[in-house]
């Protein structure tokens, strides 16, 4: 999983291997903890969840945090601009220019990143996001670092758990070196491609997947029909979803009607790969990031930082 080049990037060795977190016992528990967190996050606010169907627009949602984070004022190069955005969403091959233009104009119309003008320049206009837009990158990185705090209580999660200002600037700028390796991790996982070439298929996946576990039987029928209403989405759209699914081995459609379907081991082992991705590369940050906070945290710089990363 790219460990020399990962720790090159945070300059110290990683304490976590891919295989540490995959192979952990308590991945199971871990994994529940993740698809509760996640649903707390999207399924109370159908406005957010509408808002993110697409898998374009939440790389736009995701890599506006960071790269606003990682940006110097006095390097024009770091500076956050559409171009920049588009460079960077390139990696992810999820959105092209024309589309990051329209996802970008939904965002600002309701208020979740705005334009000015570059105060160096004021030929060149900065995006910038909302105090909306990172209250709820705060959110989702907590819930994508929760697994980690059950899986390893010794670690020191709380500034990420607590959604400390300071902490998220941080990480959200360490984050951005790391970029281009998690877009080559993530073409390794087809089967969770699958599901984000799909509008709102996390969404629907994580839905169904945290039903069968609230089942406590890997094997139960899961109805999937009702994924649909509580997401806004069609239910042929879902149900596409699922034939490609079964085309792939993940699941099985049963049931009266095919109504309803069952999750196959190759779904749960994929998954959990996917999810092991994500919490090897957020422990990273956090290895890298836990040194510089705790410092700023001593000398009472959290206030300074914030602000300025915040205007």
């Amino acid at each position: 999983m790219e460990r020399d080049e990962i720790e090159r990037l945070i300059g110290r060795p990683l304490r976590l291997s891919f295989e540490d977190i995959v192979n952990h016992p308590r991945l199971p528990e871990a994994r529940h903890a993740y698809l509760k967190g996640f649903s707390k996050v999207y399924e109370g606010d159908q406005f957010l969840v509408r808002l993110l169907l697409q898998a374009g627009r939440f790389f736009v949602f995701h890599n506006a945090a960071v790269l606003e984070a990682a940006q110097d004022p006095s390097r024009r190069e770091t500076w956050f601009t559409v171009a920049a955005l588009k460079r960077q969403l390139a990696m992810f091959g999820y959105a092209s220019a024309r589309q990051v233009d329209h996802l970008l104009e939904r965002l600002c119309e309701v208020g979740f990143i705005e334009r000015r003008r570059a105060p160096q320049d004021g030929r060149v206009r900065l995006l910038a996001t909302t105090e909306k837009l990172r209250a709820h990158h705060a959110d989702w990185l907590a819930a994508h670092t929760a697994p980690l705090a059950i899986l390893y209580p010794d670690h020191d999660y709380s500034p990420t758990l607590s959604r400390d200002p300071l902490y998220h600037i941080l990480h959200c700028r360490a984050s951005l070196p790391l970029h281009p390796v998690a877009a080559r991790l993530m073409m390794t996982l087809p089967d969770t491609l699958l599901f984000f070439a799909h509008a709102a298929g996390p969404l629907i996946q994580n839905a169904l997947l945290k039903a069968a576990m609230d089942a406590s039987d890997p094997a139960a029928a899961i109805p999937y029909m009702d994924v649909a209403e509580r997401l806004g989405v069609s239910r042929t759209h879902v149900r596409n979803l699922m034939a490609s699914a079964e085309a792939a081995g993940l699941v099985r459609i049963v049931g009266r009607g095919g109504r309803s379907i069952e999750i196959l081991p190759r779904h749960w082992v994929s998954y959990d790969r996917g999810l092991a991705l994500g919490l090897y590369l957020h422990d990273a940050v956090n290895l890298a990031v836990m040194p510089e906070w705790t410092k700023r945290q001593a000398e009472g710089a959290a206030r300074p930082l914030a602000a300025t990363a915040a205007g």
